[in-house]
Formats: C-alpha cells, sequence, structure tokens
C-alpha cells in the first residue's frame, strides 16, 4: 500500500510536468506560475500533515486516473485550464484526513 505523502509526491511530479507545458504560452506565464506556487504548496502541506497516513485503494485508483489524464494533454491551453483542475480532483479523491479533537475551550474569564 502507498502513503498519502507518496501519493502526493507522484502527484507533484505529473503536475510539475504540467506546469513546464502550460507555460509555452508567453501571455499566460505569470498565471501558471502562480497557480503552480500556489497548489504545490498546498499539496505539499497536505502531504506532510498526512504522511504517514496509508491512501485507500480507491484513492490510489483515482490519483493515478488523474496523472495518468494529465500526462495525455499535449496542448498547452488546454495544460492550463487543468492547473486549478487536477490538485483540486485529487485532494478531492483524497477525502478529508483525520479530524483532530477540537481544542480544549479555555475557561471563561469571571464578568
Amino acid at each position: 500500500m502507498v502513503t498519502v505523502s507518496q501519493l502526493l509526491g507522484r502527484a507533484r511530479v505529473a503536475y510539475e510536468a504540467l506546469g513546464v507545458l502550460g507555460e509555452e504560452i508567453q501571455d499566460e506565464w505569470q498565471y501558471v506560475t502562480d497557480l503552480g506556487r500556489v497548489w504545490l504548496a498546498e499539496l505539499d502541506r497536505v502531504a506532510a500533515a498526512r504522511a504517514d497516513e496509508q491512501a485507500t485503494p480507491g484513492a490510489q485508483a483515482a490519483v493515478d486516473r488523474l496523472i495518468d489524464e494529465i500526462e495525455r494533454i499535449s496542448d498547452p491551453h488546454r495544460a492550463i485550464d487543468w492547473l486549478s483542475t487536477f490538485p483540486q480532483a485529487v485532494l478531492l479523491a483524497l477525502g478529508p484526513g483525520p479530524v483532530s479533537p477540537p481544542a480544549a475551550a479555555a475557561p471563561a474569564s469571571p464578568a
């Protein structure tokens, strides 16, 4: 079985390649680099937070399918469309992480 962190590592590599393809459109270079910076940081944040969590077989299949889909893209304009879609779909496929218990409420101060 694969961890969420490992799965996101594979998604990250595919996403970076997609960004390189999108950068071919000079007029969209800033947009592409901004999207890449933000979404790669989010994928890294989730990977760190869920590092040792095992990915479910369904999540693994879904992310692998998404990676396969973006690896088929050859048009830079289509790549740009997927730069915002792909990471959101990957995170959706992973599902919510473990829920942390609520922080203990601070005692009420006397009025």
